[in-house]
């Protein structure tokens, strides 16, 4: 038989190995001990079972890498799809709703699971796991998947099939239950090590093994702020009759989507304009407005404004940026970069200075970045609060009471803004947060601040990881949530990104990202963005708002 090389890029080093082996076996070639679960392949994301008939580089992927997690994920998730049918029958139908810290809530509608119907949904999983039941994966004829989805009663699974661009369709099979998910899994049920399944309000939550602790599941905050948030976008998914991407493209093809803009827009103004009445109520002068990178924080700030000033309250607005400290006085990290997100780069006793100034009725003059130099221009904004005025700040920080030692809870009202996605493309592939939020960030950094589509990408595992010390921790000290997300946004945002990722190189290290997205907007039909009002938060991301 002929001989290939193969650069196994985990090893540094060049193999030669036979044609026509799968990755499973070059890994028992290379004698590794670690769990690996996929590869990527020339930079294309494979399961072990693909088989390499040219010489390529590969790399393993384990649990510990973004693409290596969320196959891992995936998967769980699959086998407990697989439990479920086995155990209640394909009437029942499982929603996967969202995630709690890498957890997923799930529901059955109109349907409450009892706690021995979970018992028995995780013990036909840990029988799967035992038993290493195959997870196999083969290509289907359009027809032959619908009838498929059919007999499972996935119907927004059936339904999403007519936007697919394609003959056939990646089908995925474990015992006798078939399902259709997107990305790379496990080849068998044995690869999983760690989960729980178990009641969370009205439905239940699949527990995830955490990414760099391997003997622990993902906590998850009971009866949090951000789980009512998704709640009530699901009820707003219902009054638009849009729970799954195939609605939402109806309504594209019918006609309809500009009324559905119109109301998508209507909730969210109205839910700007009860946090205006609450902060009425309250009688709070400093308003905190803080979430992660891409969330809408400025426009949102700017209606908010509009809000106040309709029920008599005038606001004033500063940003937690204009008081970074000198770029020279901040220090280096041990990769020798300098960490901006973190809170101790801010002139936080000049800022609590200020506010205890402007709570007394003085005059203050803030703070004021210079970017480009890195350091405090001479001349800030004079700020002085009256009767009926409120001060709107806007920062990353906003949340954490580090920030404002000085200044005593009854004088702080709290918000925090996030893109909490709740579309579904349909009953069992979810939308990320995450992605939604990349997304809108690949978008505007291209188009309004010179940075190219590679870099943001290459950037972004940053960027998570800085809202992960900085955001999250504090998200349940906000007094309101927004949820920033709105359900027609990636039909427009698609018009934009589409191009840049194709512009990707597959040679290049983000390719693999990039083509993960493509696939994701592939479900999506786009939307005409002028037909997006000009006062619309997801006008930040595409230019043409009313506020610029």
């Amino acid at each position: 038989m002929s001989k290939i090389k193969v650069h196994i890029i985990n090893l540094k080093n060049d193999i030669t190995i036979e044609k026509n082996i799968s990755l499973k076996e070059i890994l028992k070639e290379c004698n590794f001990d670690r769990d690996f679960l996929v590869a990527k392949v020339d930079n294309i994301e494979k399961d072990l079972n693909f088989i390499v008939k040219n010489s390529c580089n590969v790399e393993f992927l384990d649990i510990k890498t973004k693409q290596g997690y969320k196959a891992y994920q995936r998967s769980v998730m699959f086998i407990m799809l697989a439990a479920v049918n086995k155990v209640l029958g394909s009437k029942r139908v499982v929603w996967v709703e969202h995630t709690l810290n890498n957890n997923f809530i799930c529901r059955i509608k109109n349907f409450e699971l009892e706690r021995k119907q979970i018992e028995d949904i995780k013990s036909e999983m840990e029988r799967m796991i035992r038993e290493n039941v195959l997870i196999e994966k083969f290509q289907l004829p359009i027809s032959e998947a619908e009838e498929i989805f059919e007999r499972n009663n996935l119907i927004n699974c059936k339904k999403e099939l007519k936007y697919i661009k394609a003959t056939n369709v990646t089908i995925y099979k474990i015992g006798e239950y078939y399902d259709y998910l997107y990305g790379s899994m496990v080849i068998s049920a044995g690869y999983i090590k760690n989960f729980d399944i178990e009641k969370y309000q009205n439905g239940f939550i699949l527990k995830i093994q955490a990414q760099n602790n391997p003997e622990n599941l993902n906590g998850y905050v009971k009866g949090s702020k951000i789980s009512s948030v998704f709640s009530e976008y699901n009820r707003w998914s219902e009054i638009m009759k849009t729970e799954a991407v195939c609605s939402l493209n109806d309504a594209i093809c019918n006609g309809k989507i500009k009324e559905l803009i119109l109301i998508a827009e209507a909730l969210q103004e109205k839910k700007i304009a009860q946090i205006a009445d609450l902060i009425y109520k309250s009688g709070k002068k400093f308003i905190f407005v803080a979430g992660p990178s891409s969330s809408g924080k400025t426009t949102f700030a700017k209606r908010l404004s509009i809000q106040l000033k309709v029920i008599g309250i005038k606001p004033h607005m500063i940003s937690l940026d204009d008081y970074y400290k000198n770029r020279k006085d901040i220090p280096f990290e041990a990769d020798g970069s300098k960490n901006y997100e973190n809170i101790t780069t801010l002139k936080i006793e000049r800022f609590n200075e200020d506010l205890l100034k402007l709570k007394k009725g003085e005059e203050v003059e803030t703070c004021l970045y210079d970017f480009i130099t890195g350091e405090e221009k001479p001349y800030g904004k004079k700020i002085k609060l009256e009767k009926g005025e409120v001060l709107i700040i806007e920062g990353i920080h906003g949340l954490n009471d580090e920030l404002t030692p000085k200044i005593e809870d009854k004088d702080k009202f709290k918000i925090y803004i996030s893109a909490l996605t709740q579309l579904n493309i349909d009953e069992h592939n979810r939308i990320s947060t995450t992605d939604s939020r990349l997304i809108r960030r690949i978008v505007r950094d291209h188009f309004f601040r010179g940075f190219s589509i590679n870099n943001t990408i290459e950037m972004w595992p940053k960027v998570l990881k800085g809202e992960e010390d900085n955001i999250f921790p504090y998200q349940e000290n906000a007094d309101v949530i927004f949820n920033s997300a709105l359900i027609y946004e990636l039909c427009v945002l698609k018009v934009y990104a589409e191009p840049l990722l194709f512009s990707v190189d597959k040679a290049e290290g983000v390719y693999t990202e990039a083509k993960r997205l493509l696939n994701m907007l592939n479900s999506f039909l786009a939307i005409n963005p002028e037909d997006i009002p000009n006062n619309s938060l997801i006008r930040e991301f595409i230019g043409g708002s009313c506020f610029e």
